[in-house]
């Protein structure tokens, strides 16, 4: 569950703020390399995506986000993993959250529907056997998915923070609240695939064992209106490694 990990070492920042920086065609791609034998490798291509999703009712945003392992090593250890959520586009707010996991010879499904009036999530989880789960949890006013919390982080304005600011933070995943908080380092520039940036920069905390170490799980985003996610480092419980940006597409601005 090598990328389920790297997501939840990518926590971010939970807020109500409009969205005025993530658009309905976006597309980026990332390289993630895990450290194997003490060499850092390149090992699969994480993708996120947005598109609009008409319903009878309104038009949702589709936050996709996938992970396949490179084809060489899908011998050693085959990833294809998939985590959706469909958001409003204005404030992010989750409605519907869909994750499938195929990580060697595991699998997962985990559906959420959200009811923020009666603050709770039906969640319904399927494993490889076919043994199907259905659970209703209860959640606090502020809890997202994972999805839709990750691009959350961009709806922020860093520029009303100071060094060291604290944002704690609630996520919904295998259908328990964790908690977070997110620290903020200042801005820092650094080059990247697509060309050197002044960043935003980011350490991620948690009382859950998933996350190692202090200032050790960390994310550079840019420091403009887009606020796009260019460069992560995560250390978690069976390694560390990194997520860097590859190429970027479709941004609203």
């Amino acid at each position: 569950m090598r990328f389920t990990f790297i997501l939840l070492a990518l926590f971010s920042l939970t807020l109500n703020a409009q969205n005025t920086a993530i658009g309905t065609n976006e597309k980026l791609v990332y390289t993630a390399s895990y450290n194997m034998s003490g060499i850092l490798t390149d090992i699969a291509q994480v993708t996120m995506e947005t598109s609009p999703v008409k319903t009878s009712k309104a038009t949702l945003l589709r936050l996709k986000c996938t992970a396949a392992t490179y084809s060489k090593w899908d011998n050693f250890f085959r990833i294809r993993d998939l985590y959706e959520s469909y958001v409003n586009p204005k404030t992010l707010t989750p409605y519907l959250y869909n994750r499938d996991i195929n990580e060697g010879s595991y699998y997962k499904s985990m559906k959420y529907t959200f009811s923020h009036k009666t603050k709770t999530v039906k969640s319904i989880q399927t494993k490889r056997n076919n043994n199907i789960e259905n659970k209703t949890i209860s959640i606090g006013n502020s809890t997202k998915d994972i999805v839709s919390t990750l691009y959350s982080i961009r709806s922020f304005n860093f520029e009303n923070m100071s060094k060291g600011d604290r944002q704690s933070l609630t996520i919904i995943f295998d259908r328990k609240e964790t908690k977070a908080q997110v620290t903020y380092l200042g801005k820092e520039t650094i080059n990247t695939a697509i060309g050197k940036k002044e960043c935003y920069k980011l350490a991620i905390g948690s009382n859950e064992a998933i996350l190692q170490g202090n200032n050790s799980n960390l994310l550079w985003l840019t420091a403009d209106v887009n606020k796009i996610i260019v460069y992560g480092k995560f250390k978690i419980p069976v390694g560390n490694g990194e997520l860097k940006i590859k190429s970027v597409s479709g941004l609203i601005n």
